[in-house]
């Protein structure tokens, strides 16, 4: 077909920064996350526990309202390092199902598509395309999970005083550290089964699985050979593991059964979880096959024999 005007010129308009171009795939993924009604109130209804922490943490400074009730909630319920922790734990919770609902569709339409060579045929690397892909995970995670523990931690520090700050100071870096670990847990795990699974609903449910079916086979090592070592292999012991040692509250070695004959003392068994160093090296195993499996699937071009 002949051109009659030569009238295209290059672009001449803004370009964005190198630094932030993986945050366009979040940009326009969201768009279509949020269409979805159902999502949207899921997402909502996620704030609702930092919601009640914080009015927890307001009672234990409002002498007025916990007369007016007459509990003691300093006595009930203490803000410290367990009561942050198991903060971070609901909320981790929350988050993988807000993961299992947005993650596992987000690589395989591209690869059923084929418009992984669209994606990087432009200037976009693959590294980038990835953490992109990632950042979908990882923004919304931390919405509802280290970004509102935070705020928590200061509206405390605010109603008790320097003193208590400066002291606690490191459950702050527990809240980050801790909630960033599972996110990114996640958020990798959840790319790696979109990449190889593509049929959606097969890609939730191996995610499900994930952090269910080990949990049996861990229980079956554990009473097998008396010992929680078993715990290696469940997910979600590790990163409950990684959560008590960042918060102070880990045991290594517990009591697990005491056997009572005639009222006496006969026998204790007493079982050990693994130490901290194996669950992060663990984690650190995972994710790194996870990114593995990630290099493999996201290529331009794919070889069908």
């Amino acid at each position: 077909m002949a051109v009659l005007e030569r009238t295209y010129k290059q672009y001449q308009g803004p370009l964005a920064p190198e630094w932030s171009r993986f945050l366009i795939i979040p940009r326009h993924a969201y768009r279509d996350v949020f269409r979805s009604k159902l999502f949207t109130a899921f997402f909502a209804l996620s704030f609702v526990f930092p919601l009640g922490c914080a009015i927890a943490i307001y009672l234990h400074h409002n002498a007025n309202a916990l007369a007016g009730m007459n509990v003691n909630v300093r006595d009930l319920l203490p803000i410290d390092a367990v009561f942050f922790e198991f903060y971070v734990a609901w909320q981790g919770v929350t988050g993988f199902f807000l993961a299992m609902l947005v993650g596992p569709q987000q690589v395989s339409r591209d690869l059923t598509n084929n418009a992984l060579p669209l994606y990087l045929c432009r200037p976009f690397s693959r590294s980038e395309y990835v953490v992109g892909k990632m950042s979908i995970i990882i923004i919304l995670l931390s919405t509802i999970t280290w970004a509102p523990g935070l705020i928590l931690f200061l509206l405390q520090s605010y109603l008790e005083g320097w003193s208590w700050f400066s002291e606690n100071i490191w459950i702050a870096s527990a809240i980050f550290i801790g909630s960033l670990v599972w996110i990114l847990l996640l958020a990798l795990l959840s790319q790696a089964i979109s990449a190889w699974v593509k049929w959606r609903m097969a890609a939730r449910a191996a995610l499900l699985g994930l952090f269910f079916i080990p949990t049996v086979f861990a229980a079956v090592v554990n009473e097998i050979f008396a010992t929680h070592w078993g715990h290696i292999f469940d997910l979600r012991a590790l990163i409950g593991n990684v959560w008590s040692g960042l918060f102070g509250t880990f045991v290594r070695e517990a009591i697990e059964h005491r056997e009572v004959r005639n009222g006496q003392l006969v026998a204790v068994a007493f079982r050990t979880e693994p130490p901290l160093w194996a669950s992060w090296f663990v984690l650190f195993l995972i994710c790194a096959l996870c990114l593995w499996l990630l290099s493999r699937k996201v290529k331009a071009y794919e070889v069908v024999k």
